[in-house]
């Protein structure tokens, strides 16, 4: 952490002095792994490791996958079918990538709400968090243009709804569609570029995570309490963290080993839970399914896109929905300056608190409403879902800034730690103090 004093690796042994005057890769490792870390993470911290695992799990099921894919819409279903009946272990690999993807938006959501609720994304880690948030724009595309590739119903008509969103925009919206499907419709162009990419965008996000992880060890990890590590000195440095290996490691490899346990019962035994049977049947072009629905991690901005069923001034309903599906991620971007609270960390926020938790019903709300027919009453469901989804980030966090009376806050990590920890070791506990707000 840049400004937190702490120990530098010093190599020791002759092969350690020439390896790292040429190649300092030991001193990187050590510096990531013994990385000052607030001592007071609790387990909403777990998901960085999962987040890792995951994108691990699907380059490396993904390259194998493409062993025996066959980017052709003739070939293509046939393709995914020899791959679950006759490809040893096919079957397994293929459940793998597709609930890993599914595990992958779990862990991303988990990580997007606790950066919320912690204020991970002010001062001075803006950075971080758009480099976050770019990285899960490009999940997202990954994910849709993966979920095309077994070339069933769904995987045909779901990239046919998408894509012509991208005609509504205003001048150049023909040419982008044009462009993403190769030619006048989904075809095999379209099947084509969709695997390219789908392929190329998981090491792009590779290159971003590590930008990622970069940016937040130079700022420094956030933590519950909000409050920073004493930088004054290492002594005090020292009280506020602990190395990041072996205390946050093992801590992070159970929670990741408890989850795998999850995922591996799931992949196991209910393996089709989270798709859609009509992505078993081939695409037909002239069989329109009776409920074209996304893969569920796309459903509340889904919801978003169908809730504009209306004309506003000179925007059209269908332009007005793809404003909406891409505005709600938009304002994401936006948190750090649209947040004007000077308390970081929405433990000491009362009133944060009672709106931050109807935000996350409005999204589990939203994503009920997306797998849902496009009929009343999901509509005006989703209409006031998003609704209040814009009005959150818009109205209701700017105003809570200014309106919102915090609770004190603990003079350092080391009394959060204390207080919740007594038995942990000696020293005394500084006060609690009051906010700049009171």
């Amino acid at each position: 952490m840049s400004g937190i004093p702490h120990d530098h690796y010093e190599p020791k042994s002759g092969i350690e002095k020439w390896i790292e005057s040429r190649l300092p890769i030991i001193g990187i490792l050590y510096s990531t792994l013994m990385i000052p870390t607030p001592k007071n993470l609790n387990w909403m911290w777990i998901w960085g490791i999962v987040l890792t695992f995951c994108l691990a799990l699907q380059i490396i099921t993904g390259i194998t996958l493409v062993m025996h894919y066959t980017p052709d819409t003739t070939l293509a279903f046939a393709s995914v079918e020899h791959i679950m009946r006759d490809v040893n272990g096919g079957w397994a690999l293929r459940y793998l990538h597709a609930n890993g993807a599914s595990l992958f938006f779990v862990a991303v959501y988990a990580h997007i709400f606790r950066g919320l609720y912690y204020g991970s994304y002010k001062a001075p880690r803006e950075i971080t968090w758009i480099i976050g948030m770019i990285i899960f724009l490009l999940m997202m595309a990954t994910g849709f243009m993966g979920y095309v590739l077994p070339w069933g119903q769904m995987s045909f008509w779901g990239a046919t709804v998408i894509t012509g969103l991208f005609g509504a925009i205003p001048l150049v919206g023909e040419s982008i569609q044009t462009w993403l499907l190769g030619g006048p419709a989904v075809d095999n162009a379209t099947l084509t570029r969709f695997f390219s990419l789908h392929y190329l965008l998981p090491f792009v996000i590779a290159a971003l995570v590590a930008v990622h992880i970069w940016a937040f060890h130079t700022t420094g990890n956030n933590n519950p309490t909000g409050v920073a590590v004493r930088r004054t000195s290492k002594a005090e440095a020292q009280k506020d963290t602990l190395p990041f290996w072996p205390y946050f490691v093992i801590k992070d490899l159970f929670a990741l080993a408890l989850i795998l346990a999850v995922f591996a019962a799931i992949v196991g035994f209910m393996p089709n839970f989270l798709g859609h049977p009509d992505n078993y049947i081939e695409a037909n072009a002239l069989a329109t399914p009776a409920h074209i629905v996304p893969e569920w991690y796309f459903l509340p901005f889904y919801a978003m896109l169908r809730a504009i069923t209306f004309d506003i001034l000179f925007i059209n309903s269908k332009l007005g929905g793809v404003i909406a599906m891409f505005g709600s991620i938009i304002v994401l971007f936006l948190v750090p300056w649209l947040d004007t609270s000077r308390v970081r960390s929405g433990r000491y926020r009362p009133m944060f608190k009672v709106w931050f938790v109807l935000l996350v019903i409005d999204f589990f709300l939203l994503m009920w409403c997306g797998a849902m027919p496009a009929e009343q009453p999901y509509v005006i469901i989703s209409q006031l879902g998003t609704l209040f989804w814009f009005g959150f980030f818009l109205v209701i966090l700017p105003l809570l800034g200014l309106f919102e009376k915090p609770l004190p806050q603990p003079e350092t990590i080391e009394a959060d730690f204390r207080a919740h920890y007594p038995d942990a070791g000696g020293g005394d506990v500084p006060a609690a103090r009051p906010t700049a707000a009171e």
